[in-house]
């Protein structure tokens, strides 16, 4: 673990500071320059679900008819509803498969309602809804249109999956610094926390009518596919018009405004509680117009079912 990781965020009860987050986290202007540095900026991380922009640009470069929905659940992670699930079964039968073709594990929606309704239709897990079917059904999108085998589509050395790489290499300007397997099954290339910024910032200053900043409008355009309801990433992009938010597992998140703005967060305990509020604190110290967003930048703690405190960032 890095030793030069600092405190991002607190969590106050009742006056008293209860538990602190440690991480890490970045901030870049439009024209590239690092506003913010906080922590071990430099260090590798697993960006975990925050690279699903990058995937989902590196499906629509091999070749996988992707645009405005289907884009955005491929760069998202949905929260399993039904409109999602009917999404990925759309793309899918475009490229001739079936939900049988998707290499991710099953799982319940993260959706409240969507899950009691399969509990109560004696239903259960099932990859289609995993939050990560969207980018899952993609892959294979692209696999087929670039005539390529679907079966071994996760495997590190797959033609789309070497694609992926070398999509966030060109965004991060850096090397992947290690390779994982993500909760998915899918190939996860590890970078540092200033190259995660560079490459979100990339999708939003892309020039028009190219690739990159096609994954961003779609983003914008349905960020409904890329959380979903009642999602902070959803919720984050709809306060902020413009804006690009991914969260990923384990404490990361990217966001980049219509600005050009960009910042990236990772929590060391992995913890994504207070992510958003961090990102948003490092947007505003680099000049960036966060206003659209006050209730994001705090998290109410409550005592009683109603707030007693609050988890706020540090260090702004």
């Amino acid at each position: 673990m890095p030793a030069d990781l600092v405190p991002l965020a607190e969590v106050v009860r009742s006056g008293f500071v209860e538990s602190v987050h440690y991480g890490s986290a970045v901030a870049l202007t439009p024209d590239g320059r690092t506003a913010v540095a906080r922590g071990a900026v430099a260090a590798p991380v697993l960006p975990r679900s925050s690279a699903k922009p990058f995937q989902a640009l590196a499906c629509l470069l091999a070749g996988a008819p992707l645009e405005g929905r289907s884009l955005a659940i491929a760069a998202g992670s949905h929260t399993g509803e039904d409109r999602h699930v009917r999404l990925v079964a759309e793309m899918l039968a475009g490229a001739g498969l079936t939900t049988e073709a998707l290499g991710c594990p099953p799982d319940w929606p993260e959706d409240e309602p969507a899950r009691h309704a399969l509990i109560r239709a004696g239903l259960g897990p099932s990859c289609d809804r995993m939050n990560c079917s969207g980018k899952h059904a993609a892959m294979l999108a692209a696999a087929v249109a670039s005539g390529l085998p679907t079966e071994s589509y996760l495997d590190p050395g797959h033609p789309v999956q070497q694609r992926v790489r070398s999509v966030v290499e060109d965004l991060s300007g850096e090397k992947a610094a290690h390779v994982a397997v993500d909760g998915c099954g899918a190939p996860l290339f590890g970078l540092s926390l200033a190259g995660l910024a560079r490459a979100v910032q990339a999708l939003v200053l892309a020039a028009p009518g190219t690739a990159p900043l096609a994954v961003a409008d779609a983003m914008r355009a349905h960020p409904e596919y890329v959380g979903g309801t009642g999602h902070v990433n959803t919720g984050l992009m709809r306060a902020l018009p413009g804006a690009v938010a991914k969260g990923g597992a384990e404490g990361v998140l990217v966001v980049a405004l219509a600005s050009g703005h960009a910042a990236a967060v990772k929590v060391i305990d992995g913890s994504p509680r207070a992510t958003t509020a961090v990102a948003l604190a490092a947007l505003r110290a680099a000049g960036g117009d966060v206003t659209g967003a006050a209730e994001f930048t705090t998290v109410p703690v409550l005592g009683g079912g109603v707030p007693v405190g609050e988890i706020h960032a540090l260090g702004e």
